[in-house]
């Protein structure tokens, strides 16, 4: 928990010198990206919201997802957390977004992508970068570490844009 509210501390702190306002997509976090931030005194100054959109039929009804996006690529693809970021910013005041989307397990694994399996997006105006990971571990093993992992490549995307 202590890597988690520091690296939520360097986010915040790299949002509010940039001037830059955070909102966040999950699914297989079920909302863990946001309790961490909003664990930070003053996160109202630098994040919007979260969207928890654990279905499909979420995805497409409060992020837009489209459905023959969710069809033809799965809900866990680059296609659905690029569009899940797209979505996020287009739904909320926030001029970054990022999303999660995955297979924590134990259950849902499906040929080509096994429990572990998790696709992040980051936007920030035009710029959508998608990465896929593979973690180890049980559910909550695999949730811990996919929060963990958005929350760097959050901090990877702010430092870029220096």
């Amino acid at each position: 928990m202590d890597e988690l509210i520091a690296l939520a501390t360097q986010v915040g702190r790299k949002l509010k010198e940039l001037g830059l306002i955070l909102a966040t997509a999950e699914s297989c976090t079920g909302g863990g990206i946001a309790q961490a931030i909003t664990e930070i005194a003053g996160s109202s100054e630098w994040f919007d919201c979260g969207f928890v959109t654990y279905s499909n039929d979420a995805k497409t009804a409060l992020l837009g997802v489209p459905s023959n996006v969710l069809e033809k690529h799965g809900a866990v693809s680059a296609e659905t957390a690029a569009a899940m970021c797209t979505g996020t910013l287009r739904n909320s005041r926030a001029t970054v977004s990022l999303s999660t989307t995955g297979i924590a397990g134990p259950g849902g694994a499906v040929p080509g992508k096994p429990v572990g399996t998790v696709w992040f997006g980051w936007a920030y105006g035009e710029s959508i970068r998608t990465e896929k990971m593979l973690f180890d571990g049980d559910r909550h093993a695999v949730r811990t570490q996919s929060v963990v992992h958005a929350l760097r490549g959050l901090l990877a995307l702010l430092d870029s844009t220096n």
